[in-house]
């Protein structure tokens, strides 16, 4: 792909084959990239804070965007969800940390989630805090099955999935695992299911983060690898409301069919230094 990028320390590429053929070029090096990815979140304290990077403050704008995203999708792509006895929505949320975006959102919305996340004390974690005796759950909206795999190994069941949540955590994926995992994953959909990426989104080309092992793609990188997947951008949408020195964030909705009108939001673009958060 040809889009120039750099890294943390400040070191430029000429394209991102470059910085993957040094980061990833052997089955040595690849184990490495994951390795040290998932050892860097596994000292990480499992709270709020924990997982956003120390800026737990941003949880309530991060979640009150989503929901407000989300609440658009359902009411074009699922408007009679609300309709009694009619429909069991079913979610995956992906790289799920603690629980948060889980328990704070697709709880409200969904009838099921199941939880994938690849550090085990988060999801450890997740399963507390989400569980039926501490009240957060009901018999009609619970959190169902806990799956401490990663990402680029995981594979959801065939047409459980209404909607598929990845946030903040893709970036942990190399792009041809990045088209791998949402190639299988595009089968745990039901008909009429999406994808739903929110992600950081570097102003041009990628930044590589030498520290946690993970890579912040720009807006048109994504597109090149959604083609590449096979999937449609149905709508997409920027955050509002997250501190200036933050990396932009921007939501994705993504169908495996064509949709009749594609959406398109400009976003803002700004320099931000590097920042990750889960």
């Amino acid at each position: 792909m040809e889009i120039s990028g750099s890294d943390s320390d400040g070191r430029e590429f000429k394209n991102a084959e470059e910085m993957w053929r040094e980061q990833v070029g052997d089955p040595s090096k690849k184990t490495d990239w994951y390795r040290h990815g998932v050892g860097y979140w596994e000292g990480v304290e499992a709270s709020v804070d924990g997982v956003l990077g120390g800026y737990g403050h941003v949880d309530k704008a991060d979640i009150l965007g989503s929901e407000a995203f989300l609440n658009t999708l359902f009411s074009e792509r699922f408007p009679n969800a609300a309709a009694p006895n009619q429909h069991h929505l079913v979610a995956l949320d992906c790289g799920s940390g603690i629980g948060r975006v889980t328990k704070n959102l697709l709880l409200r919305y969904f009838n099921e989630v199941d939880l994938v996340e690849p550090v085990s004390h988060f999801l450890e974690a997740a399963r507390e805090s989400l569980s039926l005796e501490n009240h957060v759950a009901s018999e009609m909206h619970k959190a169902t099955n806990f799956f401490c795999v990663p990402l680029q190994e995981f594979t959801p069941d065939a047409g459980r999935y209404d909607v598929i949540w990845v946030q903040w955590c893709i970036g942990h994926l190399t792009d041809n695992d990045f088209v791998s995992f949402f190639k299988r994953a595009k089968v745990g959909l039901k008909p009429g299911g999406f994808f739903v990426l929110k992600e950081n989104i570097a102003r041009s080309g990628f930044v590589l983060d030498n520290v946690d092992r993970s890579i912040t793609r720009s807006d048109s990188y994504f597109k090149e690898l959604f083609r590449q997947c096979g999937l449609h951008l149905y709508k997409s949408k920027d955050q509002k409301g997250l501190p200036e020195e933050l990396f932009a964030v921007k939501m994705y909705a993504l169908t495996t069919e064509l949709p009749k009108k594609v959406h398109h939001t400009r976003s803002k673009g700004q320099i931000n230094r590097p920042r990750i958060i889960k």
